[in-house]
């Protein structure tokens, strides 16, 4: 079972997902039905946060001062796998030419893809990353 510990540190978030943490739960059982993950025994925490909060944590962890969508914190414990932050500004603004849900799935996917090891410095990893990343979003949404 794949496990997700919601903080909510910004409380426009409940403005467009009554309960972040029954949201999340509901999407992490679909995903433990993907043969891939049905048998991981997971947990991480994700952070809920604003883009100010964001630019603070960019800059003390990457030495980045601006405000960036989704960080990714990875453990080196088999069942604690890390934390991921996202900003409620950056996918709501993302989210008028789409779907706030689908843009918010879309980062915590891509933010649990990096704690499970993946990642896109080389051109080759990029396209393994998305490809699986897509994967899972299509699977939630059923996007052509």
């Amino acid at each position: 079972m794949i496990k997700a510990n919601v903080i909510l540190d910004y409380s426009k978030w409940k403005n467009k997902i009554k309960n972040p943490n029954n949201y999340l739960k509901k999407k992490l059982n679909k995903l433990s039905k993907i043969p891939y993950f049905k048998k991981k025994k997971q947990e991480f925490s994700i952070l809920l946060t604003n883009s100010r909060k964001m630019k603070n944590l960019n800059f003390k962890f990457r030495r980045k001062n601006k405000p960036t969508d989704v960080l990714s914190f990875q453990s080196n414990d088999s069942v604690y796998i890390g934390d991921i932050a996202i900003s409620y500004e950056i996918i709501n603004k993302r989210s008028k030419l789409s779907n706030f849900f689908l843009e918010f799935d879309k980062i915590w996917i891509h933010g649990y893809f990096h704690l499970i090891g993946y990642d896109h410095k080389k051109l080759k990893d990029f396209k393994k990353m998305s490809k699986k990343e897509n994967l899972v979003l299509n699977y939630f949404h059923k996007i052509n």
